[in-house]
């Protein structure tokens, strides 16, 4: 086995597979969030250029939300990666 880290040699694998599953928790969170309280607290649906993106609007809200899920879901795969490597280098030696 090489010295280097699987938690490195995995970067895209984390990166792609949290945020995907993040993404796709968070859009179901919004759809939830919709179902819930409706688009009627936010002034504006917010979805066109930059205000797809602005917290302030339902769209940006859930897109913000998205991206955070997604981050979230990376970091838990880096820290179960790197509880996994810990297990087998010790199981190894």
């Amino acid at each position: 086995m090489s010295t280097e880290k699987r938690t490195y040699r995995s970067f895209w694998l984390i990166l792609i597979s949290g945020m995907l599953t993040g993404m796709g928790n968070g859009s179901v969170f919004g759809a939830t969030l919709m179902c819930l309280m409706g688009r009627g607290n936010f002034g504006n649906w917010g979805g066109a250029g930059w205000t797809a993106y602005d917290p302030s609007t339902f769209t940006g809200f859930i897109d913000i939300a998205m991206i955070v899920f997604g981050l979230a879901f990376c970091v838990i795969l880096v820290v179960g990666l790197g509880r996994h490597e810990r297990i087998e280098m010790k199981n190894a030696a």
